[in-house]
C-alpha cells in the first residue's frame, strides 16, 4: 500500500500495520512520520525499540535474525533500518525479499513492527522485487517537498495544533522566512504558543522574534526560473551565497537546465508538439505547468544570450576571485525573462 504523508494519521488508526518504508528528503515530515509511528506503535505496547543502520558492509541477515529471536524484555518490539544508501546490493535484495515473505507467513501475529527510512528512493530501486514484496506486506509513505501553494495550508493545520492563532500578515511571513526550512518553522510555531498561548499573534508581536532561516538548494531555483519569479530567485541566491553553497553547484544546475530549456525551444521552433517534447525530456505531470510557463515566455533568442552569459561566468568563477559570482548569477535569471535590457549590462560590474 502506498500512502502520503497527510493520510498517516487515518492510516495508523485502521490497524496494525507490519512494515513501514519511509523514503524521502524533505526533513520534517521524515521527522514527523517516524515519530507519529513509533508513538502510535508505543501506545500499542511495542515498547522496545532495536535499531539498525545500513552500509556497505551491512550483514542484512543480521534483520531476520533479530525478528525470528526472541525478546528478553518484551514481546512486541519494532525493528527500525535507516539506510544509509538506496543501493544495497545483491545480498541485501535477497534477504529483504526473503524477509517479506517470512513478514506474510506470520502476519497473524502482529508482535513485530518494522520501520525502514531513508533518502529518496530512485526508480530503480523502487522496482526492485524486495522493495515491492514489502510495499504489499505494509505502507509505502514516499516524502515530497510541500510546493509553495501547499504551505498556507501546512501552516494553518500545524498552527492549530499548536494551539497558535496567527494572523494573516504574521503567516505570510512566516511562509516567506521559513521556506524550505519546515523543522524551524514548527520550532518556531512551538516558541510563539509559549509566549502568546491561544491569543491572535499580530505581525508586530512577532516580526522581532522570528529570524529567518529559510534554506534553499539550486534546484528549487530552478523552480522559481521557470516561473518566472526572478524576485524569488534572487532572494534565494543571497540566501545560498549567506549559507556557503559554492557558486560552481549552482553554475551546473543552470547549465543542465539552459541547455535543456534551450533544445527544448528549438523544437517547439521547429513544429514539434508540446507533449511530445514532455514526453521525449521526461517532464512528469506536476512540473508541466512550471515549463509550460517557461516555453511561452522565454524566447529562443534570451535563451541563446543566458547560456552565452553563463558560459562567461562560468569562466570568470575558474580565473578571476575579485567578482562576487552570485551577482552575476542574479544577472543571468533576469537574462533569461528580459535579455534585451541585461544584454547591455557587462559582467565585468567593476571596470566598465
Amino acid at each position: 500500500m502506498k500512502i502520503y504523508h497527510n493520510q498517516l494519521q487515518r492510516t495508523l488508526s485502521q490497524g496494525f500495520v507490519p512494515v513501514w518504508l519511509v523514503f524521502g528528503d524533505e526533513p520534517w515530515q521524515k521527522n514527523n512520520s517516524l515519530t507519529s509511528i513509533k508513538s502510535h506503535a508505543q501506545q500499542q505496547g511495542f515498547n522496545e525499540v532495536i535499531r539498525f543502520s545500513s552500509d556497505n558492509k551491512f550483514d542484512w541477515q543480521q534483520i531476520i535474525d533479530e525478528y525470528q529471536s526472541l525478546s528478553l524484555f518484551s514481546n512486541q518490539r519494532i525493528i527500525e533500518v535507516e539506510f544509509s544508501t538506496v543501493k544495497i546490493g545483491d545480498s541485501g535484495n535477497k534477504i529483504l525479499l526473503a524477509l517479506s515473505e517470512i513478514v506474510a507467513q506470520n502476519k497473524s501475529l502482529q508482535d513485530v513492527i518494522f520501520i525502514f527510512h531513508g533518502p529518496k528512493l530512485d526508480g530503480a530501486s523502487a522496482n526492485r522485487k524486495w522493495f515491492k514484496a514489502l510495499t504489499q506486506a505494509g505502507c509505502y509513505l514516499p516524502l515530497y517537498d510541500i510546493e509553495t501553494k501547499g504551505l498556507p495550508s501546512w501552516l494553518q493545520n500545524q498552527a492549530r495544533i499548536a494551539n497558535v492563532n496567527l494572523s494573516a500578515e504574521l503567516s505570510s511571513l512566516l511562509i516567506e522566512l521559513f521556506e524550505g526550512n519546515l523543522l524551524a518553522l514548527e520550532q518556531e510555531l512551538q516558541k510563539l504558543s509559549l509566549l502568546f498561548g491561544s491569543k491572535q499573534i499580530s505581525l508586530n508581536d512577532a516580526e522581532q522574534l522570528v529570524i529567518k532561516q529559510a534554506k534553499f538548494n539550486p534546484f528549487q531555483i530552478i523552480d522559481a526560473l521557470l516561473q518566472g519569479n526572478c524576485k524569488k530567485c534572487l532572494n534565494m541566491l543571497d540566501q545560498l551565497q549567506q549559507e556557503g553553497i559554492a557558486a560552481g553547484q549552482i553554475i551546473w544546475v543552470f547549465h543542465k537546465e539552459f541547455n535543456q530549456l534551450y533544445l527544448m525551444l528549438d523544437k517547439l521552433a521547429q513544429g514539434s508538439q508540446i507533449n511530445d517534447i514532455y514526453k521525449e525530456y521526461r517532464i512528469w505531470d506536476k512540473r508541466k505547468p512550471l515549463y509550460q510557463h517557461a516555453l511561452t515566455h522565454i524566447t529562443l533568442k534570451d535563451i541563446k544570450r543566458a547560456r552565452s552569459r553563463l558560459a562567461d561566468i562560468d569562466l570568470i568563477s575558474k580565473t578571476n576571485s575579485e567578482f562576487n559570482i552570485f551577482i552575476l548569477l542574479a544577472d543571468l535569471c533576469l537574462t533569461l525573462y528580459h535579455g534585451e535590457i541585461t544584454k547591455n549590462f557587462s559582467l565585468n560590474y567593476e571596470y566598465e
